[in-house]
């Protein structure tokens, strides 16, 4: 994993060197052990919330696709047309079985006009007319029968139609015009909630990070703090219970990350624990053959072992005590390189 710029570190205690800015003043500084957070940076993905994917009601022939990868759909959109011949030949079968008992029908309106003139003769008995009209009726049941068994078909042909499940943004498609599909199967997945970072801690760092946790988040391509006046703030809003290959995994709520694609990585700076160390300015201290001093306030040199640097002071590792007053370098021994 990348580390830290030296402006990172320098970012991270510049406020709690403030006051001993304001002691070298008189030219004395007395250094103070404090206490600083370690930073770590890594690499986290850009996910989405909840994805769902647009499945085919009907299996048949993609007939068409009306959208590609990256697009951004509504509710409801239509995604692709999947045909069914069979369907169009039962729509025609239906026709034909209508048209039959239309004229079944007709044949039974006569039948029982004519059942109740005799009746009304006197030629023919009420049983006849009863049987009339019951051939009517069912006609009619045929008919409505015939009409429901059409609109059963008639949606199945509409549902031939993929919709977008929800808003969002096209992530795949996983089929191809002219392509067979079978019911249920998936046609394009959509990315339709808001994007987060999912980043992966490694198992030293992991019971550092905690949920409400804030983390920084480098532009595209950049370390945090390396642009810090582009750097965002995310927050942990999700610790998973569970290390793979060494890592615990945890979801980071980032504004700004619609412009980003998913599964794209960004660099993300963690808390990793705190640790106590001196920050003295960079006018208190000089190198000479590769080994850094500085200079107590009896006048003499002490080694000292520096760490990161930043705009206000450098870290020192090792070499002083809580409570040593340092001198500023002379002149022409200039700063520590």
């Amino acid at each position: 994993m990348p580390g830290l710029t030296g402006r990172m570190i320098g970012a991270a205690f510049a406020m709690m060197v403030a006051s001993a800015a304001q002691a070298a003043e008189d030219g004395a500084l007395t250094v103070r052990r404090q206490a600083v957070e370690d930073i770590k940076t890594v690499y986290a993905t850009v996910e989405s919330t909840r994805t769902q994917q647009a499945r085919a009601r009907n299996g048949g022939t993609v007939a068409g696709l009306m959208v590609d990868e990256g697009a951004r759909v509504v509710a409801g959109q239509k995604l692709a047309a999947i045909g069914d011949p069979k369907l169009m030949l039962q729509i025609q079968s239906l026709e034909a079985r209508t048209q039959s008992l239309r004229a079944e029908r007709a044949q039974a309106q006569t039948d029982l006009a004519r059942a109740e003139q005799l009746f009304k003769q006197g030629v023919v008995a009420k049983a006849r007319l009863d049987a009339a009209r019951t051939a009517l009726a069912v006609a009619d049941r045929g008919m409505a029968a015939q009409a429901a068994s059409r609109q059963v078909v008639e949606q199945q042909m509409k549902e031939g139609a993929v919709l977008a499940p929800g808003d969002g943004r096209v992530l795949a498609v996983h089929v191809v015009e002219g392509a067979v599909v079978m019911p249920g199967e998936p046609i394009a997945t959509i990315a339709t909630g808001a994007y987060l970072l999912r980043m992966e801690v490694p198992e030293r760092h992991a019971r550092f990070t905690r949920e409400g946790d804030t983390v920084l988040v480098g532009p595209r391509g950049r370390t945090p703090g390396e642009t810090p006046d582009q750097d965002r703030v995310g927050r942990v809003i999700k610790v998973y219970p569970k290390l793979a290959n060494g890592r615990v995994v945890a979801d980071v709520e980032v504004a700004g990350l619609g412009d980003y694609f998913v599964g794209e990585r960004a660099l993300v700076g963690v808390k990793t624990g705190s640790r106590d160390i001196f920050v003295v300015p960079e006018t208190y201290l000089t190198t000479r053959f590769g080994v850094t001093f500085a200079r107590l306030a009896d006048g003499s040199s002490l080694a000292v072992q520096t760490g990161g640097r930043g705009p206000r002071g450098v870290e020192v590792l090792s070499g002083l005590r809580d409570g040593d007053v340092l001198l500023p370098q002379p002149a022409n021994e200039g700063a520590a390189r």
